[in-house]
């Protein structure tokens, strides 16, 4: 559930207010994470007249993994309540073509406004905070414009600066506080501190109990790690693959930049300490 002090709903997944878009625009193979292959534009079989899920409660136990990790950061009910003004794909050819080229480009900036707050909301970054206000507006803009005006646009435009901006943001976090020290691992599973580095290829790796504070993991492979109990205050995940890494006992309380499909598509239970900004996942023990 959402709690009440929930300050970005416009950037969080309603499914009420949306007509099944990721449903039907987007494209899926069959493989470990969906049970079948689905073209761009077909709508799944499993999508209700209603623009419902026919199987939402039973997605895992049914093949379809992959939907329950999906998050569109609320560019679903951005598209048809604001650039489409409540119509549905269903209305007609136009709409249905135009919806279908802009939900996946509005993903991209609501995800970007989603890093965005999440900078604003470091203490450690204050310096760069009316930089980041600016460069929110800039991407607002966008995502307020018409759907023409949106498929039209060069993305790096506002992009690209405000990648700049959460980087920097990121590293005067990481280096606000003290870092992990220690050892990580032992024998033949011992973990050297030099491979926790950005795109690290940590598959697999034995990282429990790990003093990860400060960490630099942006765009690590985390696939399968075993974070069990780790402290990953102020590490920085951006981009990192959390797929069915174990975060048991893991503190991530003050990771920098997790979002919410990371942490659905790993595991964790009752110990696992989240953002207050994320939701803990129905399918954890």
């Amino acid at each position: 559930m959402r709690t009440a002090d929930d300050a970005r709903p416009e950037l969080r997944a309603d499914c009420s207010r949306c007509v099944g878009l990721c449903c039907v625009a987007l494209a899926f193979a069959r493989s470990a994470d969906f049970a079948f292959d689905k073209a761009a534009g077909d709508p799944c079989v499993n999508l209700d007249e209603t623009d419902r899920c026919r199987i939402h409660p039973q997605l895992r136990d049914r093949g379809f993994k992959g939907c329950t990790v999906f998050d569109c950061f609320g560019a679903g009910q951005r598209v048809t309540q604001r650039t489409f003004g409540g119509r549905s794909w269903r209305d007609d050819v136009d709409t249905r073509s135009g919806m279908f080229a802009v939900f996946p480009i509005m993903r991209q900036l609501h995800e970007l406004l989603w890093y965005v707050e999440d900078a604003l909301a470091l203490p450690a970054a204050a310096r760069l905070h009316p930089a980041l206000r600016q460069a929110r507006a800039d991407v607002r803009t966008l995502t307020d414009a018409p759907p023409a005006a949106v498929l039209a646009a060069d993305i790096e435009e506002p992009r690209a600066p405000a990648a700049q901006l959460l980087r920097e943001a990121a590293r005067l976090t990481r280096e606000s506080g003290p870092v992990g020290t220690g050892p990580i691992g032992s024998g033949r599973h011992r973990v050297a501190r030099s491979r926790l580095r950005p795109d690290a290829d940590l598959l697999g790796a034995d990282l429990r109990r790990a003093d990860l504070r400060g960490a630099e993991l942006r765009g690590a492979l985390l696939i399968a790690a075993d974070l069990r109990d780790a402290d990953l205050t102020r590490a920085e995940l951006i981009g990192a693959d959390l797929r069915d890494a174990r975060l048991d006992g893991a503190d991530l309380r003050d990771a920098v930049y997790l979002t919410q499909p990371q942490v659905n598509a790993a595991t964790g239970d009752a110990r696992t300490r989240l953002p207050r900004s994320l939701d803990r996942p129905s399918h954890w023990r």
